[in-house]
């Protein structure tokens, strides 16, 4: 085991320790007071710069290195979800109705844990560190107003880590999932408001029935991925809300329906209104009725820099075996707005297996829960990297 990875194995129980305090405590959104003093106050005990209130209640932390040299940056998302604790843990969430269920909590102790390691070898980095700490991930907002408060300048960002826990591809716990190239989708989101004529359910030829449109609709609608589109371009369209009528016996005047566009590629994203577009104004015209069709472009498709994921695998299985770093197979249809920083800078966002013996809950379910016992992996991982990084050398140089 190399000496960042022991150290890194030395600080688990404060790692695991800080973990359990962020989740004892969620805040959703952008603003997040305690969570963000706790940040603060981490950092500033382990010695780094910390700016506060970057685009929100982002947090960063800047480590000097002894010597000149490029600057890495770390990200760890710290908002949490309005969702209700069901796991029955001792630490669990001291807020109803607000829980960490997509393991945020685990990202923000992994980082920390990360940045002390690393403070302890300050004077072996030829470069500085940036461990940014980004509030309203799960509104898809977070990561781009931190950047466009300047958090990739001052000084500037060469390349990027980011990563997230779970149990999403199957791995054992403990496993690196690396991929490069897309990894996750884009998440647009859209919103079709039918107009039609209401009216008595008895005489339907006197009405423009907005709910039988909109069923039509939605109907339609899955032709693009089925019909319309190249079967081995990953594409989901999903409506996850439709609302129409008030009264059982009544023709319903108008529907809302509203949903999800996840793509693999921003060209593809781009061409998805103009499809959808043209199936619902066909649809609404050819039945009578009116139609309003709003759509916004959310986070783009989070894409890998093939050579920095490259060299962040050769490190992995340096450090932690060749056995435990995974190539994953496929992308998920699951979004990060880890994507934003990747458009910006080359980077890598890799994945830490922590799936929990006795029963695996997936993200965003009210009884999720991770291993702890891997959360010192991620943080050895990410000091090796940086090292290296910094350094210069490739994985194997003496």
């Amino acid at each position: 085991m190399s000496g960042v990875m022991w150290l890194s194995r030395r600080t688990q129980r404060e790692i695991v320790g800080l973990r359990r305090r962020f989740h004892e405590e969620p805040e959703v959104g952008d603003e997040l007071p305690t969570t963000a003093r706790l940040v603060t106050s981490e950092l500033l005990r382990a010695g780094l710069e910390v700016q506060q209130r970057l685009g929100g209640s982002g947090v960063v932390g800047l480590l000097r290195g002894g010597r000149s040299g490029p600057t890495i940056a770390v990200r760890a998302d710290m908002d949490a979800l309005e969702i209700p604790e069901e796991t029955g843990l001792p630490f669990a969430s001291r807020y109803d109705g607000k829980m960490h269920a997509c393991g945020h909590d685990a990202h923000m102790a992994i980082v920390l844990g990360a940045a002390k390691v690393l403070a302890g070898i300050q004077e072996q980095l030829a470069g500085q560190v940036k461990f940014i700490f980004q509030p309203a991930e799960e509104t898809a907002q977070g990561a781009r107003r931190m950047i466009d408060a300047g958090v990739l300048q001052n000084p500037e960002v060469s390349a990027i880590i980011g990563f997230h826990v779970g149990a999403v591809w199957d791995l054992p716990s403990g496993c690196v999932g690396v991929l490069p190239g897309p990894m996750m989708a884009s998440t647009d989101r859209f919103r079709i408001d039918i107009e039609g004529i209401g009216g008595h359910g008895a005489m339907p030829h006197r009405s423009v029935d907005a709910l039988c449109i909109g069923a039509q609709v939605v109907v339609a609608l899955q032709t693009i991925v089925s019909r319309m589109w190249d079967p081995l371009e990953p594409v989901v369209v999903s409506v996850g809300r439709f609302q129409a009528g008030s009264a059982f016996n009544a023709i319903a005047g108008a529907a809302e329906l509203e949903g999800t566009v996840r793509c693999l590629s921003d060209r593809l994203s781009s061409e998805m209104p103009q499809y959808i577009e043209t199936i619902v104004g066909g649809i609404v015209n050819g039945m009578r009725g009116k139609y309003r069709l709003s759509y916004e472009r959310g986070t783009p498709p989070l894409v890998n820099d093939p050579e920095f994921t490259a060299f962040f695998a050769r490190v992995a299985r340096e450090a932690l075996g060749a056995d435990k770093v995974v190539r994953l197979v496929r992308p998920t249809m699951a979004a990060d707005d880890m994507a934003w920083f990747l458009q910006k800078v080359p980077g890598t966002y890799f994945f830490l297996s922590s799936r929990k013996a006795g029963g695996v809950f997936p993200h965003h379910h009210p009884r999720f829960d991770i291993d702890e016992e891997v959360l010192w992996v991620g943080a050895g991982l990410i000091c090796q990297v940086v090292s290296r990084y910094l350094s210069g050398k490739e994985p194997g140089d003496p």
